[in-house]
């Protein structure tokens, strides 16, 4: 056998061996990235529209009566929060305006009575399901009382407290929706010779840009 049908055997023998090799080099592992989780700390400013439920209480020595004050409220609403783990706490104010009042006539008149602006500062707690926070929210609230007549105009702030709860859903990382119930209650004041109480429910829905 002649140099050359060797050299050919050798390299058909050697083939197996080195196609071997090949085939049991280990594939390098893909990079799989870990997801983050959303990360709510920060400040945010939002709008927020919905309903409001008033109801008012009136009395006068040997009489009273209550009335239903109801209508479409907006406002905008900012705060901030601080992430411990799942854990979410901060603090948030608000604005709206509501459009309640209700007209009444006597002695050939009429009159306008309603509320129109109120307002909130309250603590917040939650807890986050990643891009999902669930809260509770309470503090102090007020809000003006107005009558309107032609012969006039009157106002009267009331101050108390309110509490709720809401959900607020992160559609991007600067960007979350939320809908939100609370209650308020307010302190008497008198307004012409009239002891007024008032309390109020609201359902709102809103949409909020994170810093």
């Amino acid at each position: 056998m002649n140099r050359f049908s060797l050299a050919v055997l050798a390299v058909f023998v050697a083939s197996p061996a080195v196609a071997a090799d090949i085939a049991t080099e280990p594939t390098p592992s893909p990079i799989v990235e870990e997801a983050t989780a959303y990360d709510w700390t920060g400040a945010y400013i939002g709008i927020h529209k919905g309903g409001g439920w008033l109801n008012g209480d009136f009395s006068i020595p040997g009489a009273s009566a209550s009335e239903n004050f109801n209508g479409f409220l907006m406002g905008t609403f900012g705060g901030y929060n601080f992430t411990f783990d799942n854990f979410v706490i901060g603090v948030e104010g608000d604005v709206s305006y509501n459009w309640n009042d209700n007209r009444y006539h006597a002695f050939g008149t009429h009159g306008d009575i309603g509320t129109d602006w109120a307002g909130s500062l309250r603590g917040r707690v939650g807890y986050a399901f990643d891009q999902t926070l669930i809260y509770a929210t309470g503090g102090w609230a007020a809000t003006r009382g107005v009558i309107d007549t032609p012969f006039g105009d009157e106002d009267r702030t009331f101050n108390g407290w309110t509490a709720g709860a809401g959900i607020d859903w992160a559609v991007t990382q600067n960007i979350f929706v939320r809908g939100e119930y609370r209650f308020s209650d307010y302190d008497n004041k008198t307004v012409r010779g009239v002891d007024v109480e008032l309390d109020q429910h609201q359902a709102t829905i809103g949409v909020a840009y994170k810093f």
